[in-house]
C-alpha cells in the first residue's frame, strides 16, 4: 500500500509559513541554500516545482512520490508565482471547498481529503507526497505515514503551523536524521504502528 508523506519545511518552533502565509521560500527563517537544493535534487527531486527542475536539468518521473497533495492555501503559493500547476510531472490533488477552478490537469477536490486519500492509498502506484497545508495536514493525520522535516535553524514566533487543529495526539518513531551544513536537519519520523 502506498503511504502518505507530509514532507515539509518547518522551523524550530513548527512554522511552515509565516503570518501571511506565503511563500516562506528565500525568507531569511527558510534559507534554501545550495546543500539544501542539492539535498533535495539528490533524495526528492521529484518535490522541486516545474521551473527549478527544469533550471536543474532533472527530467523523468519521480523517485519516491507520484502524486502530490495541497490544500488551497499552498496551491495559491503557486498561482500568485504565475503557476497554475507547479508540478505537471506529478499527479496534482488541490483540497478546497472555496475554489472555483483549478489549472492543468490538477485534479480539484471538494470531498471528504480522508477517503479520497484512502483510496489514493489502495491504488498502484509510488507513495503520496503531502506538501501542506497545516489545516490539510491536521485533517490528515490519521493517514500520514511519515514525516519528514526539513527543520530550520531558526524560530518566527507565529505563522502557519505544521498542523493548524485541535487536540489530536499521533506518535512518530525517529528513522533518520540528515544534518545539511547550513543548519538544517532534515528529520525522517514513520508512525508508530
Amino acid at each position: 500500500m502506498r503511504r502518505l508523506t507530509y514532507y515539509v519545511a518547518t522551523t524550530l518552533d513548527g512554522f511552515i509559513a509565516g503570518p501571511d502565509g506565503g511563500d516562506p521560500s528565500g525568507q531569511p527563517y527558510f534559507e534554501v541554500g545550495p546543500d539544501l537544493v542539492e539535498f533535495i535534487a539528490t533524495h526528492y527531486p521529484e518535490t522541486l516545482p516545474a521551473p527549478a527542475r527544469a533550471a536543474l536539468g532533472i527530467e523523468g518521473p519521480g523517485r519516491v512520490f507520484d502524486t502530490v497533495l495541497e490544500g488551497r492555501g499552498s496551491y495559491q503559493i503557486g498561482l500568485d508565482a504565475g503557476l497554475d500547476d507547479a508540478y505537471p510531472h506529478l499527479r496534482h490533488l488541490v483540497f478546497s471547498t472555496t475554489l472555483g477552478g483549478v489549472g492543468g490537469d490538477v485534479e480539484l477536490v471538494g470531498t471528504d481529503p480522508v477517503q479520497r486519500v484512502r483510496e489514493l492509498k489502495a491504488e498502484d502506484g509510488l507513495d503520496l507526497w503531502l506538501v501542506g497545508g497545516g489545516r490539510l495536514a491536521h485533517s490528515l493525520l490519521p493517514e500520514i505515514d511519515r514525516l519528514v522535516l526539513k527543520v530550520n535553524p531558526s524560530v518566527i514566533g507565529s505563522g502557519i503551523p505544521l498542523f493548524v487543529g485541535g487536540f489530536s495526539p499521533a506518535l512518530f518513531s525517529f528513522v533518520a536524521s540528515e544534518p545539511l551544513p547550513s543548519g538544517v536537519q532534515v528529520l525522517t519520523l514513520d508512525r508508530r504502528r
